[in-house]
């Protein structure tokens, strides 16, 4: 396991990008490395640094500006998405097959990069991502013992815990630290369920992360994981991100029967949107929750607005 201060994640993350692109943001990485939430290329467009409370452009002289200048911005071309793109797929991208068609590919570091261009389909379903137009490189960051004060209000971690916000908000990094203490300071087994390698940030089977003492399932399915854990590691409390499909649900289910704590993540801003959520619904009825912790927006990301009780959120 390795741990980077913010300006060696950044630059771990800018590592991806075409030369000519990372070659213009190593000298701007003291300036951006604390702020700096996603790199966002877009073919023929500025490349564009995304912070809480300000898109930068970049020029081409390798300055910052809040707005975009005519004919003074770095413009993203063809051949600087197709460097990107090979870079991310570590030049295999047929490898990486099953993530592009999903939209993302996670890359070394835990770090994740979206992607968008033409669909491939085959009998109504994607197959492939051809032309990609737009990459979005989302910086992973660890901030240790940011889910301290969590667990101090929590106490015990009898009933499960499910962490909502909205994107950027913060819930992986929470969940991240949240695991690697109660591995720790709580002493319980934790099965770590790390389908798009972000929690961990696994590379050549080496945590880029502090996951204390965890069990690392690594790009495997959450429903998979959560059966092959629970008939192997004999966990105390599985930890994973983004649940809402019905396989999460069959698989929380039983989970929950077998008498495993559960602590998830699940995209919602609000109680009105959790609320809105059908499998997420029926996940609580099960009783999987017996917590829900609300997270602020992307202007802070990680802090914790609101705890509720499940009953209370849904009126069970």
């Amino acid at each position: 396991m390795t741990s980077l201060d913010d300006e060696g994640r950044f630059t771990q993350a800018i590592k991806c990008l075409s030369p000519g692109i990372s070659k213009v943001l190593v000298p701007l990485a003291v300036r951006l490395c604390n702020s700096a939430q996603e790199i966002r290329l877009r073919l023929n467009r500025p490349l564009a640094i995304v912070c809480p409370d300000v898109t930068y452009f970049v020029t081409a002289q390798g300055g910052l500006a809040n707005a975009i200048i005519d004919n003074a911005m770095l413009i993203v071309t063809s051949s600087d998405i197709t460097a990107t793109f090979n870079n991310i797929c570590n030049y295999s991208v047929y490898t990486r097959q099953n993530e592009i068609i999903n939209g993302f590919l996670t890359m070394f570091g835990g770090h994740r990069a979206g992607i968008c261009g033409t669909a491939v389909t085959d009998g109504g379903k994607i197959t492939n991502i051809r032309d990609i137009s737009s990459i979005n490189v989302r910086i992973a960051r660890e901030h240790k013992g940011c889910a301290q004060k969590l667990v101090d209000t929590l106490g015990t971690f009898d009933k499960g815990i499910l962490i909502c916000g909205a994107p950027c908000s913060g819930k992986t990094t929470v969940l991240r630290d949240l695991a690697r203490i109660l591995s720790t300071q709580k002493g319980k087994n934790v099965s770590l369920i790390d389908e798009r390698g972000e929690l961990s940030g696994t590379s050549s089977g080496v945590f880029q992360n502090d996951i204390g003492m965890c069990d690392v399932y690594d790009s495997y399915k959450k429903s998979e994981a959560m059966m092959q854990a629970i008939r192997s590691m004999a966990p105390d409390i599985i930890v994973c991100d983004e649940i809402g499909s019905n396989e999460d649900a069959a698989a929380i289910e039983h989970s929950v029967n077998c008498g495993v704590t559960l602590v998830a993540t699940v995209h919602a801003s609000s109680e009105t949107e959790l609320r809105q959520k059908e499998n997420i619904r029926s996940i609580v009825k099960m009783g999987a929750f017996g917590k829900i912790v609300f997270l602020s927006n992307k202007d802070s990301p990680g802090k914790i607005v609101k705890i509720a009780e499940a009953g209370d959120v849904f009126g069970t």
